[in-house]
């Protein structure tokens, strides 16, 4: 059965893999070093060991909220066991998925892996389900839509001001993964755009997404092929992995009968069988394309994956019931507590004392005459906040604001 294959790539494709690779052929498409365009041109030069988009890797790997990977959910939250993914595995899977195909394809994988690095650093403490929770409280406040991968933009550059590249930024809030295509075209920036046009359209896309959320995400097209093959892979590395935890979790078997015959059922398979079909499909061309067979067997993964994991009862029933309320009254306490200007709450001692140790050294001038942080709008301010947390800082600092609430989670032991 086809399933149980390992694909390779085609015969022809890898021959004229090799003789490009021989002859030193550039891919016409492939971003460029020189082409790196920051708000700030004066600093981060590149160097010859610090080429310009390894700069943004780590200015991404240092930033100091990227720790928080490490205890955010993927998907399953409600365990303790080590093996199942956390966020910070997931973006390292994204970024060696990326790079594999954007090596063979012949593009920029520094850019690639400052991209998917960055991905997901504005998301939220509890997946998906935390997202909607958080977007709903923000928008009841201010009208405006919470999205993690727009965040993962604020993040970077509006609370850290970290000087990244738009290219940079561009792959990260275009790479929403949760909306699959059969072929992936860039919208190429046009060769005379200058910095300030290309920074000025980026901001009002930036606004878009703020204001009306999912219809102005699913307008967003990546400026790089980069980009492209970042958003791709970010759907690649969760697929199979998803499943392989939900069998670790005992919410499914690990016979599950899943349908997807061309790409597989299990991880290995799935990201093998993908990447060999990208690069048969893509190798040469000003865009990614999927075969039609995969790409169908894409979505019914997909589809497979919510109708058998993410929207199972096991799971949902603790998001609505549970963790929804607990963001309310977190959100509404610390909102009111900064209004109020109550010094002692976490809003200031853990958020706001926070911000101002990190991002001190960043004068008025190099904002660009920003307002300072502290006087955003408070809703803004907790909203940052909440999402900055991990799981079980979440779950702390709810016990410790609310210590007589009936509300508390039931972790399933790893002797379960």
């Amino acid at each position: 059965m086809a399933a149980k294959e390992y694909k390779k790539i085609d015969d022809a494709v890898a021959a004229q893999i090799e003789e490009d690779r021989a002859k030193g052929t550039v891919h016409p498409y492939r971003c460029p070093d020189d082409a790196v365009l920051r708000r700030n041109p004066n600093r981060d030069r590149a160097n010859l060991w610090r080429p310009p988009f390894v700069r943004d890797c780590e200015k991404i790997l240092h930033l100091p909220v990227y720790n928080r990977y490490a205890d955010k959910t993927q998907v399953f939250s409600f365990y303790k066991n080590d093996d199942l993914t956390r966020r910070m595995l997931h973006v390292q899977l994204v970024s060696r998925i990326a790079r594999s195909i954007g090596s063979v394809l012949g593009l920029n994988t520094d850019l690639i892996e400052a991209m998917a690095l960055g991905h997901d650093i504005g998301h939220t403490p509890f997946g998906h389900p935390g997202e909607r929770f958080l977007s709903k409280l923000l928008e009841q406040e201010t009208g405006l839509r919470f999205n993690h991968n727009v965040h993962s933009v604020r993040v970077i550059d509006t609370i850290f001001r970290r000087n990244v590249s738009l290219q940079t930024l561009d792959g990260i809030i275009c790479h929403n993964g949760e909306f699959e295509q059969q072929e992936y075209r860039p919208r190429f920036l046009p060769a005379d755009t200058t910095p300030e046009e290309a920074f000025k359209a980026f901001d009002a896309t930036v606004d878009a997404c703020d204001r009306t959320g999912d219809s102005a995400i699913k307008q967003l097209v990546p400026m790089t092929l980069e980009g492209c093959v970042v958003r791709i892979c970010d759907m690649i590395a969760y697929l199979g992995k998803d499943r392989q935890d939900a069998v670790t979790a005992k919410l499914i078997s690990p016979d599950e009968p899943f349908t997807s015959r061309e790409i597989g059922t299990i991880n290995a398979k799935i990201i093998n069988n993908l990447t060999v079909d990208i690069i048969n499909n893509s190798y040469g061309k000003d865009y990614l394309l999927l075969s039609p067979e995969y790409f169908q067997d894409l979505k019914t993964a997909k589809k497979e994956n919510y109708e058998k994991i993410y929207m199972t009862p096991t799971l949902s029933d603790t998001y609505d019931n549970i963790i929804q309320p607990m963001f309310a009254q977190l959100f509404n306490r610390l909102r009111d507590d900064l209004v109020a200007g109550r010094t002692t709450s976490p809003i200031f001692t853990h958020h706001l004392d926070y911000m101002a140790r990190f991002t001190s050294w960043y004068d008025d001038d190099e904002a660009g005459g920003a307002k300072r942080y502290e006087q955003e709008d408070p809703n803004r301010i907790v909203t940052d906040y909440i999402a900055s947390m991990t799981d079980d800082y979440f779950i702390d600092l709810h016990a410790h604001l609310f210590p007589d609430s009936p509300l508390h989670v039931e972790y399933k032991s790893y002797f379960e």
